[in-house]
């Protein structure tokens, strides 16, 4: 993959969502909630744990890599929609836990 800047990811990642929530609207009538999306996300979470701890050899499964790689760039992709969705500025809010972070652990 060619290297991204933020910003070009989190284009993609609306833009993408936009189009689940054209399926959506096509299959169910309505868009997905807020609530919605982060239980998708919460699921997506608790799926990075098995496939890491299968990737660990903690958890008898086959394939790990190929789905854990992918569950992780859902799960980053989950965190950009949420945060636009509930009008959080993501990248603010990445910049200020890290420089914090970073503060306490000098």
């Amino acid at each position: 993959m060619e290297e991204n800047n933020l910003d070009t990811i989190i284009a993609r990642s609306l833009a993408l969502r936009k189009k689940y929530h054209e399926l959506e609207i096509k299959h169910h009538g309505n868009e997905w909630t807020v609530e919605e999306d982060a239980l998708a996300f919460l699921t997506d979470a608790g799926l990075v744990g098995r496939h890491t701890m299968s990737q660990q050899g903690r958890w008898p499964k086959g394939d790990t890599v190929t789905e854990l790689e992918h569950k992780l760039g859902e799960s980053i992709w989950w965190l950009i929609v949420l945060a636009d969705r509930m009008d959080v500025d993501i990248k603010k809010s990445l910049d200020t836990f890290l420089t914090e972070t970073e503060g306490l652990l000098k």
